[in-house]
């Protein structure tokens, strides 16, 4: 299988024209984009749609949970601190069990839904919102420019955009990195990348901790 020609040219996170083979592990080929850094599965490794969903799931990720809850924690606390009150929000690849969106009702906000697998009303997709939260969602992404492009317009000025993503950040560990394992993730970004990301779409970013991207849009 190595040495054949590869279906992606170009990277998917920033249209850059110039990815480098990065890895093969497990008969899967792995590029490196030089301009974000991110890393992506070539498309020859993703799975079908059908067996994608069917992983999915799998995940056991229940909304009363402590310890999801506290897993989720990582983005709701950070945003929550940002946050004016009683803002309205979409959860937005919210899976089948959508905790988050639960802790930010809590919190005071209206939060609506969107997963293509589990909550497919489109409608929400139409109109923009003051904040937008993805966790565990854009390392799934087979198109992700035009997702963020998608977001960007969602979002109201002033508005924030919440993600949680495992950082990849060990070019040594990488084949056995727990993250890479699951076969639904096909790209893998850095902080870096994310930086990038800001920088395209003139949002200001804050990276409270590791794996969690605050991005505001400021206009």
């Amino acid at each position: 299988m190595k040495g054949r020609v590869l279906a992606r040219t170009h990277c998917s996170v920033c249209d850059h024209p110039g990815l480098r083979e990065f890895q093969w592990v497990e008969e899967r080929c792995y590029r490196r984009c030089p301009q974000c850094f991110a890393t992506l599965m070539d498309p020859a490794g993703w799975l079908s749609e059908e067996d994608e969903r069917a992983v999915y799931a799998l995940h056991d990720n229940r909304p009363d949970d402590p310890r999801y809850r506290s897993f989720l924690g990582r983005l709701a606390g950070p945003l929550l601190e940002v946050l004016p009150p009683g803002q309205q929000g979409l959860d937005f690849g919210c899976g089948p069990g959508p905790a988050l969106a639960g802790m930010l009702e809590e919190a005071g906000h209206q939060m609506a839904l969107y997963d293509p697998a589990f909550f497919a009303d489109t409608s929400v997709l139409a109109r923009q919102w003051d904040f937008i939260v993805c966790t565990e969602v854009v390392e799934h992404l087979r198109h992700p420019l035009a997702v963020f492009q998608q977001l960007d317009q969602m979002i109201r000025p002033g508005g924030w955009l919440g993600i949680m993503t495992c950082f990849q950040t060990d070019d040594d560990r990488f084949a056995e990195w727990y993250y890479r394992r699951d076969p639904t993730h096909i790209v893998f970004y850095r902080e870096a990348t994310f930086q990038w990301l800001a920088e395209h779409f003139r949002w200001r970013i804050i990276v409270p901790r590791k794996d969690v991207v605050l991005l505001h849009k400021t206009a």
